[in-house]
């Protein structure tokens, strides 16, 4: 009855059509293959209407599901002639492909909690940012294997098909330990009948990770962050960017690899994730609009006067106040944005620094580049035991369509400058692969988009900067940086402050904030809260 259902399914929903389409690619071509492998696309919500069983069957059970499929596909073909090399059933691969999981919780997959279900073999959704990306390898899709025993009606045929199951390794699919299920004799493998598809190994994190990345946050909850492995195959390579946003559909499995064992999600399908807008703008500020509207520079003065009220007091810092609200307003993942990256240079760097923080949390990608990793993509060993070459992402790929925030300037050596200097012109950077090092034939060159702004500072008082007196009155002794890096920053700020002079009620609010710091010291913080800004 399931493969009647799975027929009429295929009729209604232009899946026959499409698998005649396929079907005449393969006959076309003449060639003989251990597997043809096909793609059939399912709509759970259809299915289920149509039988509810079937339906049930493909969500809880996808590979004896694909049975179902892959027998209904097989008299389809000897029916019609459509494939004349096609001698078994077995040698039909089918790969069902959901478009989405019903809205369920028990239908969503996260790391984060527990537990784990990988041994269930059934479809889940998940969601998060793709962190590393190795490069595309090559496994085996299906693999043809006869008996060694020329006596043996198994010596011939195509009765030991071998295919690629969600979460077996390669040495699961090709081995030379078979043996034959009629005589016993060892099964050799027929090779100019194996078939070859693409791999790409990713690593995904849960998008929580983008808060535990902020300088600074208001939220108080304790999460488990880890990253998940998950396998592209075929047509789903190269179809994720580093850094992106993603939800997926894939079967979860655990693939050992020596004595470790790895939970990963073998992918059916992608979606990226586009982030989403401002539900709404407060009230409070479209009343400040409207009175201030008689003026052009009236309503962007206040917002930046009484901005960031909870580090420093309203009427400080407006200058640079009013440049980080551009930067904010600048950001996009588009791909020739316009961005606005800032420089200040300080005597103050303890209070530029919060005020730094405290603005990146109003983005969902405010990253605050933590010094003891890689501003930019870095390339290692892919940890799966491949030895292939694995693209690691960075603050600058995790901050895409926000702000990278990469502190002092002054901390990072001469090289590190330089390569900052090249993304802040051209906004990519270049990852090199060396072949002979990662296994491969040639050397690669990987070039990645960063669609970031950069904020930075130096700290004029440090000691690394000596003074010089030979300067005309208002020029600035930029010594301390390259000028080229300088003038690679779309805005300069500076801030000459010295600490003996702070201001007094800058000084009041940094003590009455370490006496009681949930206060809330002035009262027009309580009506543009940080979220209004956010929106």
């Amino acid at each position: 009855k399931m493969r009647e259902v799975a027929l009429v399914y295929m009729d209604r929903s232009g899946g026959l059509q499409k698998f005649v389409q396929d079907c005449k690619k393969y006959s076309d071509s003449k060639q003989s293959y251990a597997v043809y492998r096909f793609i059939i696309s399912i709509n759970p919500s259809d299915i289920a209407e149509l039988d509810a069983t079937l339906g049930n069957f493909i969500l809880h059970n996808p590979i004896q599901a694909a049975q179902i499929f892959q027998s209904v596909c097989f008299i389809a073909i000897k029916t019609l002639s459509l494939i004349e090399q096609l001698q078994t059933e077995a040698q039909i691969s089918i790969l069902l492909k959901p478009t989405h999981l019903p809205p369920l919780p028990s239908y969503v997959l996260s790391l984060a909690a527990f537990p784990f279900n990988y041994t269930s073999q059934r479809f889940y959704m998940s969601e998060g940012i793709a962190i590393a990306m190795g490069i595309v390898t090559k496994y085996t899709q299906g693999a043809r294997f006869l008996c060694t025993e020329e006596t043996c009606q198994f010596s011939k045929g195509f009765r030991y098909i071998r295919v690629h199951r969600p979460g077996a390794t390669e040495s699961a699919t090709v081995r030379n330990d078979f043996v034959c299920g009629l005589c016993s004799s060892p099964l050799q493998e027929d090779v100019k009948f194996r078939v070859l598809g693409d791999k790409q190994i990713v690593e995904m994190i849960d998008a929580k990770v983008l808060n535990a990345l902020k300088g600074y946050s208001n939220d108080k909850s304790h999460f488990r962050i880890q990253t998940f492995t998950v396998f592209l195959r075929d047509e789903l390579a190269n179809k994720m960017k580093i850094g992106n946003h993603y939800k997926i559909i894939g079967i979860p499995a655990c693939v050992q690899n020596g004595l470790q064992a790895t939970a990963c999600i073998e992918i059916n399908s992608i979606q990226l994730c586009q982030p989403s807008g401002p539900s709404s703008v407060s009230d409070n500020f479209k009343y400040l609009l409207s009175l201030t509207a008689s003026s052009c520079w009236r309503f962007t003065a206040i917002l930046a006067n009484i901005f960031a009220s909870e580090v420093v007091p309203p009427g400080t810092y407006n200058t640079l106040k009013l440049a980080i609200l551009l930067s904010l307003v600048q950001t996009c993942e588009k791909e020739n944005a316009d961005y606005l990256d800032l420089l200040i240079v300080t005597t103050d760097t303890l209070v530029i620094d919060r005020l730094l923080n405290y603005s990146l949390c109003l983005l969902p990608r405010g990253i605050r580049h933590p010094p003891y990793s890689d501003i930019f993509p870095s390339v290692s060993k892919d940890k799966h035991g491949t030895g292939s070459a694995s693209i690691q992402a960075c603050s600058a790929v995790l901050a895409k369509g926000g702000i990278c925030y990469i502190g002092d300037l002054a901390s990072y050596k001469k090289d590190k400058l330089e390569l900052l200097q090249s993304v802040l012109e051209s906004r990519t950077t270049t990852v090199f692969i060396p072949g002979k090092k990662y296994g491969e034939e040639a050397d690669q060159q990987v070039t990645i988009s960063l669609q970031t702004n950069f904020w930075s500072y130096v700290d004029s008082s440090s000691k690394k900067h000596i003074q010089k007196d030979n300067f005309l009155i208002g020029q600035m002794d930029m010594s301390l940086i390259p000028p080229n890096l300088v003038d690679g920053f779309g805005l300069l700020i500076h801030n000459e402050f010295p600490l003996c002079q702070q201001s007094s009620p800058l000084v009041h609010h940094i003590l009455k904030k370490a006496m009681h710091p949930e206060a809330m010291l002035y009262e027009v913080s309580q009506q543009f809260r940080m979220q209004d800004y956010e929106e």
